[in-house]
This record gives C-alpha cells, structure tokens and sequence, in this order.
C-alpha cells in the first residue's frame, strides 16, 4: 500500500549533517557542486585510477545531500546505476512516508563512507522515528573517470535486496506473538536468534493465529511477500501461535553461542521430533542452524557407521584396521596429525579415525555399491533427502550419489555433502530414538502438514551406534570425551572437523544427545569438534 505522503524538496526538513553541522539537503548540493536548481551534477575531470579521500568525501556528501532532498534524479545521476537508483530513492520517499530525515556520515575507510539515518516515518497522522546505520562505497566510474556510489540496494537499508522494495501501510498479516511448547512468550528481544523465524511464522501462520494487522514497515520481495518488518508504527493486534521451543533450552543456545563470531546450533527431541532451541550468532540474520548447506566433516561417520554395518562391512566389534593414510583413486587420504591405531571399530569411532572408515569403501566395491550406499541409508534410516516440512523454510540435508574421490571424501562428510545443524540433530535424535522422527516447529495438525519418514533403524544398528557414540563421547581416547565431561547420562556423540575451501582453520562441528534431547552445532573456523562446538552442545544438552 502507497503512503501517499509526497516529498519536496524544503530548506532544513531534510538534512545532511557532516562533521556535527547540518545542512538543508538542497543548500548542500548547490555549495559542494557549484550547481544551481536547473543544473544536472557537476561532471568531474575524467581521471584514472583509485578514488582519492577528498573524492570520496564530496561524493558520499552529494549524494546523501540529493538522497535526504528528496531529488532521486540527482541522487541517481551520483550513482554508478542510475537508471536504477534514481527511482529507488523516489520510492523511499514515495512508498515509506518518510516525512524528515537527517543522514549523518560517518568517517571513511578507505573508498566506503558509514552513515546514519535518522527518519520520521508518517502514515495516516501516526509518526514513527526510524534509525539505522548503512554505508556506500565510491567507485571511478569506468567511461567517465568520475567519481561515483556504487549502486546497490543496501545503501538505502542494509537488509534491501535486489528485487525487494519498502513500503509502509497496513500490514499484509497480523503481527505473531510465539510461545514456547509450555506456554511461555518469546520475544525476539530477549531471544534474538528467533527474530527471522518469527518473521517467517507470521507471514505462514499470522492468517490463523487470529490478531489485528497494525501499521508497519517492511520489506516486501519481488512477489509481493513481506519478508522483514523495520518498524512499527501501531503495533494492532498480535495473534498467539505456539512453537515446540523450550525457552530454557532456547536460553542456553543463545547464550552459548555468543562465544563466538559465528556459530549456529539446533536441538531437537528424539522421542516426538520437537524442535527444542535454534541459535546463531550473528542473530537476527541468515538462519545458519536451519538454513546452512556446509560438509558435516566426521559427525557424518554416524551415518557412515550405519552404512557399514547395513551392508555387513563391520559391526561395533569388528577388528578393523586404522593405519595413518589411505589412498583412493590416486589421493591419500590422512588421520588428523597421521595417528593410528587398532582395534575394533568402536574404538576408530570414538577416536574419529578417517582412514578405517574410509576402507570400508573396498568391500563396498565389490557388492557394486559403493557410490550410492552412502545416500541411500542416509535416507532410508535418517530421513536426509526427503524434503522436511518443518514450519518455516529449512534447507535439507543432502548426501548425492558420487564417484572417484569423492566417495571415498563422503564417508567422512567431506565431497559434495551438505549438512546444517538441524540435521545433524536429528541424526544423533535417530540414534536415541532408534528411529528418525521429521523435527517440526510447528505441529502438523495446524496446517496439514505431510512429514516426512524413514524406516526405523534395525535393532542391532541402533544399539551399535549408541554404543559407538557413547564411547565418543566417555572413553578415555574419546573425542568428544571432554566437552560432554559434565553432560548427564545416557550421553553420546561425535565430533567433526570440516575443511572448507581455502579457509585455513577447518569448521568445527559436534552431534550428541542426552536423555532425551539431542543437538548438533557449527562454529565456522573453529578447528576440532570438540574444541568448539562441542561446548556449544553441552551447554544446550545441560539446559534439557
């Protein structure tokens, strides 16, 4: 819905301020480029080679000057898009109702200019101020040698893409208040991992939750769907939906992982499939636990385990053997810091041997399987790769058919598989359960949902994987051994490092449960499982 509100240029409502000085927005332009009313930008002398500080400086004060004016074309024309920046700047004004606004640059870095924005936002007779940060960045224009903003859409609000618009109006769905599977609420200020779910059970479930739409903000996305809500101007009526979150253990998550830069984690409960807690860090932004597509690295051998003892290649107690490199298709593949050992397969379990594991793939050979036996049990017994309707959009794991290299990199979660912290939940949830169980946020009888399903893991298997996972996590040489030091019983898990790219300290990953409540965690250049998101995990299982 329009605003209605229309901006002019006018002397002092709209302001650029630098250096602790405000200026009208339309004074601003004519004392920096010498312009007058009539006139287009000033074209600078054509020049080659990085912008200097004083380019810098005049064009991100241009430009924001001609922005807090209200003079899209203006502001366009300073932009290395004008075409497409100038009616975005219209419609800032347009559609969003701002009725004033004073932008405040920041000290440069370089070519990239911070700035503030302070706003008043007015729809309808009700008025709302509006604060928030972005920045630009000034380029050389490539046939003008001028100096100009590189054109994107977060410069007008960080969280705009490509395609989306803002706009202020009645909100399309109600507002939702969540509540945790007790009743207790949860809002996003005391629990800010939870802010983009709640955006995205509204827009699903704020029709039935019952409630009033208020006046609001947003940002709405190609198709006309609202994906984020940046103010409030009158809040309505919030309608109340109840989640499977428990606000203890969503407390633990988010606490836990705020050690680190970035981190996400899920725990789900084995015996129904309630999703318990979601976190990440940063909050607020891309839902890493439910969303990440990343290679699992050794919290996959649960899976792997599984496989082997399917096809008869090991059972727990099976001798097998764990030398410090292996190689397949011409590449040696390495135990961390080219340990060995032997025993039984437990023991390689619990000790993360890469290279037993990786054998397996000969025998797997010989049955003409070896290439697709991973997928198919990560499918049949663990559900990964059926599509699951959780409640909100979540990205499903996915363990593809391979060849060569890779599927001798697949058994130990490297390759092409793709794993989030949701997943690996559910995997350590399977094996306390003795059978996977589609996590949900929202039970299916609110929509009708169709969950997904597996076949029950056969006795001996899930008997053997929790033995296998309980050594990972208590025997002396056990990976997991310290992080679940003080986990209560019974326990199990598995650690995971994961190489990624060309980054030089491996994803740390870590899958365990206890009682009945399981959780998997990702720390991006963590190192080993244990180190980091292993604590991550124990906190959120003590929670429970």
């Amino acid at each position: 819905m329009r605003s209605g509100v229309k901006v002019g240029v006018v002397g002092g409502v709209f302001a650029v301020v630098a250096s602790g000085v405000a200026y009208g927005g339309y004074n601003l332009w004519n004392g920096i480029t010498g312009g007058s009313s009539g006139d287009g930008p000033r074209t600078a002398a054509a020049r080659t080679g990085p912008v200097t500080a004083e380019e810098v400086t005049a064009t991100a004060r241009d430009f924001l000057a001609a922005w807090a004016g209200g003079e899209a074309e203006r502001a366009g024309q300073l932009t290395n898009d004008p075409v497409t920046a100038g009616p975005a700047v219209a419609a800032y004004h347009e559609e969003v109702g701002v009725s004033a606004a004073e932008i405040t640059p920041g000290t440069p870095t370089g070519a990239v200019v911070p700035f503030t924005v302070k706003a008043t936002v007015t729809y309808d007779g009700v008025s709302k101020p509006w604060t928030y940060e972005s920045r630009l960045t000034v380029v050389r224009g490539e046939s003008t040698g001028r100096p100009l903003v590189r054109w994107t859409p977060t410069v007008l609000h960080p969280k705009l893409t490509a395609g989306a618009t803002l706009r202020t109006g009645e909100a399309k769905t109600p507002a939702v208040k969540a509540l945790d599977h007790k009743g207790a609420a949860l809002p996003p200020e005391k629990y800010p991992s939870l802010a983009p779910v709640l955006d995205a059970l509204r827009q699903r479930y704020g029709a039935k939750a019952g409630g009033k739409a208020g006046v609001e903000t947003w940002i709405e996305n190609a198709n006309g769907t609202p994906t984020s809500t940046l103010l409030v101007l009158s809040a309505g009526k919030p309608g109340e939906l109840r989640t499977t979150i428990d606000a203890d253990v969503q407390a633990a998550a988010e606490k836990a992982v705020k050690d680190f830069p970035t981190a996400a984690v899920a725990a789900v409960e084995p015996s129904t499939g309630a999703i318990r807690a979601v976190a990440n860090n940063p909050a607020g932004g891309f839902n890493t636990a439910f969303q990440g597509k990343q290679a699992p690295g050794s919290t996959m051998k649960i899976v792997t385990g599984a496989m082997m003892m399917r096809y008869g290649v090991a059972e727990p107690d099976s001798q097998v053997k764990c030398p410090p490199t292996v190689q397949w298709d011409g590449y040696t593949f390495h135990n961390l810091k080219d340990f060995s050992t032997e025993g039984d397969l437990t023991n390689a379990f619990a000790r993360s041997c890469n290279t037993a594991f990786i054998k397996a793939i000969n025998p797997l050979k010989a049955k003409g399987v070896h290439n697709t036996a991973l997928g198919d049990t990560a499918r049949k017994w663990f559900g990964l790769g059926e599509v699951w309707s959780v409640g909100v959009q979540t990205s499903d794991g996915s363990v593809p058919e391979s060849s060569g290299t890779e599927t001798a990199a697949s058994y130990i979660g490297q390759g092409a598989i793709t794993m989030n912290a949701l997943n690996m939940a559910s995997v350590s949830a399977t094996v306390k359960n003795g059978g996977f169980l589609q996590p949900y946020l929202i039970p299916k009888d609110v929509d009708g949902r169709e969950f997904a399903t597996a076949e029950p893991l056969p006795g001996e298997v899930a008997r053997g994987l929790r033995k296998m996972m309980n050594a990972a996590a208590t025997a002396p040489q056990g990976t997991a051994r310290e992080a679940m030091a003080g986990v209560p019983s019974p326990k199990g898990a598995k650690t995971g490092s994961a190489e990624v790219g060309d980054q030089s300290t491996s994803n740390s990953w870590f899958t365990g449960y206890s009682g009945d409540l399981a959780a998997a965690a990702v720390v991006e250049a963590g190192g080993h499982g244990g180190d980091a998101a292993g604590p991550v995990v124990a906190a959120v299982l003590k929670a429970g």
